[in-house]
């Protein structure tokens, strides 16, 4: 080979030869990157780099200085921020110490402590009776029978779906004092619909009822989680739909058909009874009045002709001859007071001239 004859060896065959590398310390000439490293020189000349660009001061401390600085970013870093729609959990060691509100806060640093931050100001729904398809819409929904189908007072299968709105209201209860908070949420709105829907009738609950349905779940379950201590406040309990069941809706529809139509014409009914049974009455009314003045007027001019009577009687037991002359003239007046008088004084034919009086044109003038 080229390298077995080079320098001071050529022509020595009994010389060993050196290899493209040179010869290794000890005379032989493997690859050098056959070679262990060694460590020891790695970090000498570690050191001597850290010397060379550190204060003397720390030279002799390094070791004390990376500690501390170590301490000092660990103990930052118990630092943290709560948003505003959040609240901060602190747990150390995993049991939970404090809640707190949003904010800068400091706690000690992982592993000691560490902090939950859960949202208590967005409202979460959970649907039961059904479950969502795609945007939600009322021809999106899927039913649960095994959920929805209730039983109500009268024996009767209603169909309800509806939606709970809630939100956490103590995010350290919500937490760690149920495993499954939402699921909880759910089983005991469930519950407690099938409570109430069990005290009301099936007509009560399809129509009249649906409003007062709400407003009872909503209390009921709101106090249900209190007792359990779930750290959730229930904001809203909205019926979706209440109907008869799928297999008799048809049958339902025709039976609340029917019951309108009775309606109508007892509304009817009693509209026509309002307005005539008044004006009867208002009739009968006025007759009885009219017949009770007439009698009134009678009575009075009887009781006045029976008095008049008894006074001309007594006049006349008085005074017979001009009791008698009295009544005469009194007949009289009543009798000449409704026909046409001619009246011919004697002592206009004393005077010997006959007077001319046209009766016929007096009459026809009058």
């Amino acid at each position: 080979m080229p390298w077995n004859n080079q320098g001071n060896n050529q022509g020595n065959d009994n010389q060993k030869p050196g290899g493209p590398w040179g010869n290794s310390p000890n005379g032989s000439g493997r690859d050098p990157r056959n070679q262990k490293p060694d460590f020891d020189d790695f970090f000498r000349k570690g050191r001597d780099n850290f010397n060379r660009y550190t204060p003397s001061f720390f030279r002799g401390n390094a070791i004390i200085v990376l500690l501390v600085l170590a301490v000092l970013g660990w103990l930052a870093s118990g630092f943290y921020r709560v948003n505003t729609q959040q609240e901060g959990v602190v747990l150390r060691f995993g049991e939970w110490i404090e809640t707190t509100p949003p904010g800068l806060h400091y706690h000690w640093p992982y592993p000691i402590e560490t902090v939950l931050t859960p949202e208590v100001t967005r409202d979460n729904r959970i649907n039961v009776g059904f479950r969502s398809i795609g945007d939600g819409g009322p021809s999106n929904r899927r039913d649960l029978p095994f959920e929805s189908e209730m039983i109500t007072g009268d024996e009767n299968i209603v169909d309800i779906d509806f939606v709970v709105f809630w939100r956490i209201g103590d995010a350290g209860k919500y937490l760690f004092n149920m495993t499954d908070p939402e699921e909880t949420t759910k089983v005991a709105a469930e519950a407690v619909m099938r409570e109430i829907v069990g005290r009301v009738d099936i007509q009560f609950a399809l129509t009249d009822g649906r409003e007062q349905i709400q407003g009872q779940a909503k209390q009921q379950l709101q106090d249900l989680l209190d007792e359990y201590e779930a750290g959730v406040i229930i904001r809203e309990v909205q019926l979706l739909a209440v109907d008869p069941p799928v297999d008799v809706i048809d049958a339902f529809n025709e039976v609340q058909r029917a019951r309108q139509d009775r309606d109508r014409l007892k509304n009817e009914a009693e509209a026509y009874s309002n307005d005539i049974i008044p004006r009867a009455r208002g009739e009968a009314a006025r007759i009885i009045a009219e017949a009770e003045a007439y009698a009134e007027q009678i009575v009075n001019q009887a009781e006045g002709d029976a008095s008049r009577f008894t006074q001309v009687y007594e006049a006349y037991l008085v005074n017979k001859d001009i009791t008698i002359e009295r009544i005469y003239l009194e007949t009289l007046e009543d009798i000449m007071s409704n026909v046409d008088k001619i009246i011919i004084d004697d002592g206009v034919g004393g005077s010997g001239v006959i007077p001319y009086l046209p009766l016929s044109e007096i009459g026809k003038a009058k």
